[in-house]
C-alpha cells in the first residue's frame, strides 16, 4: 500500500465524523425561525446541538482508539433507530444511520489494519 493510499484511508473516517458533525449542527438551525424570547432560543438551540456535541465527543474518544469507533457508531446507529422509530420518513433514517454505520465500518477497517495505516510516529 503506498503513503498516498495510507493517509487517504487513515484520515477519511475522522474527516467524515467532522463533516457529519457539521451536517448535525445543520438541523439545529430551525431554532432561530422560531418566535421566541433570546432566552428560550438559547435552550432550543443548546438541545438542538446535543446530538453535535455527542457526535463530537465521539471523534474525540475513536481518534486513536479505532476499536471504539467500530463499535460506537453502529450502537448510535441503532439507537437513533429505535428511538426514533415510525416518526421519520425513509430518507431521514437513511441519511442518519447510513453516514453511522459507514463510519462503523471504515473504524473497522482502521483497527484491523492500524499497523499499516497510522502515521509514522505514532
Amino acid at each position: 500500500m503506498n503513503p498516498t493510499t495510507r493517509r487517504l484511508l487513515y484520515w477519511t473516517p475522522r474527516i467524515l465524523c467532522m463533516a457529519f458533525a457539521a451536517f448535525l449542527a445543520l438541523f439545529a438551525m430551525d431554532v432561530f425561525g422560531m418566535p421566541m424570547d433570546p432566552w428560550q432560543k438559547a435552550l432550543a438551540l443548546l438541545m438542538h446541538l446535543i446530538p453535535t456535541i455527542i457526535m463530537v465527543l465521539a471523534v474525540v474518544i475513536v481518534w486513536r482508539r479505532e476499536w471504539i469507533g467500530a463499535g460506537l457508531f453502529p450502537l448510535l446507529a441503532l439507537a437513533h433507530l429505535v428511538s426514533k422509530w415510525g416518526q421519520l420518513d425513509w430518507i431521514a433514517y437513511v441519511m442518519i444511520e447510513g453516514p453511522l454505520v459507514l463510519l462503523g465500518i471504515l473504524f473497522w477497517f482502521n483497527w484491523q489494519n492500524r499497523a499499516t495505516l497510522r502515521p509514522s510516529g505514532r
